[in-house]
């Protein structure tokens, strides 16, 4: 698998265990339209570049295919799903499961169960403009939470439709929920960069029913 060279942050400089920081209080979330919102909390993960580590090596990263105008490509990222009762490749994995479960109970009002897994290796791969609308969230409210590893790129939100984008840098151990109708009303995608950037791996946890 041809990668860039990771340049880890000055930040994840450590040799204790990955950790997880506080959540009460700490998500700033940004209101958007029609009832949706979107939690942004920075650097949750301590030590988050020894989880990519794990993730790069062990994950059984695959490539798929897909149709696009009549013409099958790669999906420009790699993929894993982990669904409900199958183990996380790492311990933080689960334990981040479990504190979102508990932050978010009130509003979500049941578990975060499966977790779905990206790997963007380089600035060639991206995700164009989707919500998570398979299942039970095309038509009900519900959260989509994402930690990622590694270095950051930018995810962007837009109402759908079109209109304005909100941006948020995400690497190095950072969380974004998006919540309330964010997936039905708003889009988000991973764009492209010709910077050199080394992998990025999302991590996204979802509610049963949910993809």
């Amino acid at each position: 698998m041809s990668q860039t060279a990771y340049q880890p942050s000055m930040l994840e400089v450590t040799d204790t265990a990955p950790t997880l920081g506080p959540l009460t209080g700490r998500p700033r979330r940004h209101p958007l339209s029609r009832d949706a919102w979107v939690d942004h909390l920075p650097g949750w993960v301590h030590g988050s570049d020894q989880v990519l580590d794990v993730l790069l090596r062990e994950v059984p990263w695959r490539a798929e295919r897909r149709t696009m105008y009549d013409t099958e490509v790669d999906v420009p990222r790699l993929l894993c799903w982990y669904g409900a009762g199958r183990p996380l490749p790492h311990p933080v994995l689960t334990a981040a499961r479990t504190a979102l479960t508990r932050h978010y109970a009130d509003e979500l009002g049941e578990p975060f169960v499966t977790a779905g897994m990206c790997l963007y290796r380089d600035g060639r791969d991206s995700v164009a403009w989707h919500g998570d609308t398979q299942g039970r969230s095309a038509h009900t409210d519900t959260m989509v939470a994402i930690v990622s590893f590694g270095s950051p790129r930018q995810l962007l939100l837009r109402p759908r439709g079109g209109g304005t984008s909100l941006r948020f840098p995400l690497g190095h151990g950072d969380l974004v929920v998006m919540g309330g109708s964010c997936q039905r009303t708003w889009e988000h995608a991973i764009p492209k960069t010709a910077r050199p950037v080394g992998p990025r791996v999302s991590v996204q946890f979802r509610p049963a029913g949910v993809a």
